[in-house]
């Protein structure tokens, strides 16, 4: 019977770069461009988890300590919260790559950094079409919203959501292993049982994976966008053209982000051999993929005029108490 994780080489990739295994198969040449590649990465990653946990780290604290519960607050506490922690385990794929692909963690918290990766990556694009959703809903229904739109309404679906966020991660904690031979311990993807039972698995996985994360909310964002774009041209809501520009902007970074990242793992399931597209598009595509968890506060956060004006009004009351002379 043939091992079913040899049958997946840039499976092993998921979000950690390429791996020893991969290098071997190439010659010198293809050599050199996967280790300057996996340099790369592992620079990417690391500027991608101190902007990821800092500029999240910041919308949670502003949001908790110093601004009042409303379902907006809500949404972006919990989205900051889903981002932060996304970017927070990436420091184990940072450390794995800076160690040469040796995974000193052990195998409970392989299966754990990688559940925990796809629990908040499924969680930060659920919130993402939820606000969009919402902001749709306040703009054709206002009236409704002012009775219904509640903080405990809010607070419940946000309970829903990590909970579907949760089921998502679920296979990854399943489906992960690690392994140790002469040269490396690798933490990767153990499909078990025969060949084909495990291209099931693995078929089955990247394809929810797309449909879930992709599929469904990359249309809802765009048509709550475009109709939220719609009524505030057709009524004249206001003269100035930033609301569009924001509007473009989430939609163009959310498939700029996510579509590579799900194409690249679409395709794979149709390729034999270990193409040099998948040994470095899909590191590629996952630093996207990471980068979407950096924009969001920027995007949903500190473009919020309110949002923005109170937290540089903090700001300013934080130094203000410092540099104060009076006892």
């Amino acid at each position: 019977m043939k091992d079913v994780t040899t049958a997946y080489p840039t499976s092993d990739m998921e979000l950690l770069g390429t791996t020893p295994g991969n290098i071997t198969e190439y010659n010198d040449t293809g050599n050199y461009k996967l280790a300057f590649l996996n340099y790369f990465t592992l620079v990417v990653y690391s500027f991608i988890f101190l902007l990821g946990t800092i500029g999240n780290g910041l919308v949670i604290c502003f949001t908790i300590f110093r601004m009042k519960k409303t379902v907006n607050v809500i949404w972006f506490l919990n989205l900051s919260i889903a981002d932060f922690a996304f970017t927070l385990f990436l420091l184990f794929s940072i450390i794995y790559l800076a160690n040469g692909f040796i995974w000193i963690f052990g195998t409970f918290m392989c299966k754990m950094n990688t559940m925990m990766t796809f629990i908040n990556m499924s969680a930060s694009v659920f919130f993402l079409t939820v606000i969009s959703i919402d902001r749709c809903i306040s703009v054709i229904f206002p009236v409704w919203c002012r009775n219904h739109r509640t903080p405990r309404l809010a607070s419940f679906i946000v309970l829903a959501i990590w909970i579907l966020s949760i089921i998502c991660g679920l296979p990854y904690f399943l489906f992960r292993d690690t392994h140790e031979d002469f040269y490396s311990i690798r933490c990767f993807k153990n499909l078990r049982g025969s060949e084909d039972t495990g291209w099931s698995r693995h078929n089955a996985l990247v394809i929810m994976r797309f449909i879930v994360g992709f599929l469904i909310p990359f249309p809802i964002v765009v048509t709550c966008y475009s109709v939220i774009a719609l009524r505030i041209h057709r009524n004249l809501l206001t003269t100035s053209p930033k609301p569009f520009k924001v509007i473009i902007t989430v939609i163009i970074c959310f498939f700029v982000c996510w579509f590579p990242y799900h194409l690249l793992s679409i395709l794979e399931l149709h390729t034999v051999d270990r193409a040099n597209v998948f040994l470095i598009g899909i590191p590629l595509t996952s630093i996207l993929a990471y980068l979407n968890s950096c924009v969001n506060p920027f995007l949903y956060v500190f473009f919020g005029r309110d949002f923005k004006d109170n937290f540089w009004r903090s700001i300013q009351s934080v130094f203000e108490k410092a540099f104060n002379e009076d006892p």
